[in-house]
């Protein structure tokens, strides 16, 4: 695969990051987006290596596993709400892809991706008055038991139409936004004080502990305990 053009176009995506992957999970191709993610100064810094030797603990493991298992089985995955940190620790969330590589005999030989900044497409003045009222409901009340279909009953119209408005919106689901905002209200929690992990599941919205640290840890790549340490740490 000659992937010089492709490699110069993904460098002028400076919300996406791009990579791709040989079989065994190393970087073979990286935009500049994803380099200054990870604080890095050069492209070759990356090459030739995994997430995991990249990255600290939860951070970089998760992600090695996620290719791993791309790598293992050829499901691709497709739009995964994540949250990612750019150094020096600044949130942010997207969107990861990731699609396995085959050859013409149909092996598995790597694996291209891109994680997308999600930005919100519209401002509040061209949101529509019922999905506003809903989106006014989901942050004062994450904490509270929620659906796409109540918040779509909040917003006075169908489900679907309300999903397609917030797909608009916000370029994501309304289930994901509902994970977006109790994630993001996690994560303060847990850097603004010592309160425990259980108490500030049920405080998010979460039916338990660990409800939460899964929820947690499959959008951001870190355990919540280690999310906290390193922040402390910080």
């Amino acid at each position: 695969m000659d992937t010089r053009y492709m490699e110069q176009i993904a460098d002028l995506m400076h919300d996406t990051a791009f990579f791709i992957k040989d079989a065994e999970g190393r970087y073979r191709v990286v935009n500049h987006s994803l380099v200054e993610r990870h604080g890095l100064s050069h492209k070759s810094e990356m090459i030739g290596r995994r997430p995991r030797d990249v990255c600290p603990g939860d951070f970089g493991l998760v992600p090695t596993e996620q290719d791993a298992q791309v790598l293992r089985t050829g499901r691709p995955i497709i739009e995964r709400l994540e949250l990612f940190w750019r150094r020096p620790n600044v949130p942010v969330w997207g969107l990861t892809s990731k699609i396995p590589v085959r050859d013409e005999q149909g092996r598995i030989t790597g694996l291209i991706g891109i994680s997308k900044d999600l930005t919100v497409r519209l401002s509040l003045g061209e949101v529509p008055a019922g999905v506003e009222r809903a989106l006014r409901h989901l942050e004062k009340s994450f904490d509270q038991p929620l659906s796409p279909s109540s918040l779509a009953k909040k917003a006075g119209m169908s489900a679907a139409r309300f999903a397609r408005l917030i797909k608009r919106i916000h370029g994501i689901s309304p289930m994901q936004l509902i994970t977006k905002t109790r994630i993001s209200a996690g994560s303060r929690l847990l850097l603004e004080g010592n309160a425990p992990i259980a108490e500030i599941a049920l405080n998010c919205g979460f039916a338990d502990h660990s409800a939460f640290t899964r929820a947690f840890r499959a959008v951001t790549g870190c355990s919540t305990s280690e999310y906290r340490r390193l922040h402390q740490l910080g």
